[in-house]
């Protein structure tokens, strides 16, 4: 994989514990060709989800670097890389086209200030460093409706806490979602953390309408914005 690593130092972040999934697996079959340019892009391009911790400045120079949790099919990610050079963004998902389509774009637009990790965003938190990046995007990540399934939930307590962590003074949580009680949801989550302070914004232009969005639009749901910055 791209760059050289580290060996992590005991106890400078928190590990979330993951009894059960936060995400519902969408892999589909590629075709051979296909699969070929996922393993060639993904050696190029690609971050591991398990590891040592990971040394940014080795793969990214001196950019700042913003995690964009759950791309889905990938429009968004690529669309704010190519608007904001000057940011390094590593996008992670276990959607398998969406995963090959961001590829394809860092290779042909080409994007070399974008990685991507095919795999789960808990389980590579353990490679990122406390407080080394500069924000953490998840925009519409599954809403599990179901009340016995909320559990299951990406934006929860313990995960602000460790996305906390993680974050450097200054850095920001930028949230979205179309389903009204995970919103209220997220921000109890966000509002229990007292490094981060914020709230409901409006949305802001510089994020993308995402097909997610756009669904919920012409099903009259009112997608919510909230932004965080790590304050202590």
């Amino acid at each position: 994989m791209t760059g050289p690593e580290r060996a992590p130092t005991a106890g400078s972040d928190r590990v979330v514990a993951r009894p059960n999934t936060t995400f519902k697996p969408r892999r589909r079959a590629l075709s051979a060709a296909r699969r070929q340019d996922l393993e060639r892009w993904l050696a190029r391009w690609g971050l591991a989800e398990a590891g040592p911790e990971i040394e940014w400045s080795a793969i990214f120079g001196g950019l700042p670097v913003v995690v964009d949790i759950g791309f889905g099919h990938g429009e968004t990610t690529v669309e704010m890389a190519r608007a904001r050079p000057d940011l390094a963004i590593v996008g992670i998902e276990v959607h398998t086209p969406g995963v090959v389509a961001v590829l394809d774009a860092i290779e042909h637009d080409p994007l070399p200030h974008v990685r991507v990790v095919h795999g789960d965003a808990l389980r590579f938190l353990t490679r990122v460093p406390a407080a080394s990046l500069a924000g953490v995007r998840i925009y519409f990540p599954d809403p599990w409706p179901k009340p016995r399934h909320h559990q299951r939930r990406l934006v929860r307590e313990d995960v602000v806490g460790a996305l906390a962590d993680r974050l450097e003074p200054g850095g920001e949580l930028h949230l979205a979602t179309d389903i009204a009680h995970y919103a209220a949801a997220m921000q109890r989550a966000c509002d229990s953390e007292p490094r981060l302070a914020g709230g409901i914004i409006e949305r802001p232009p510089s994020r993308p309408l995402t097909r997610f969005e756009q669904r919920a639009l012409a099903e009259d749901r009112q997608p919510v914005d909230l932004r965080y910055l790590r304050v202590g």
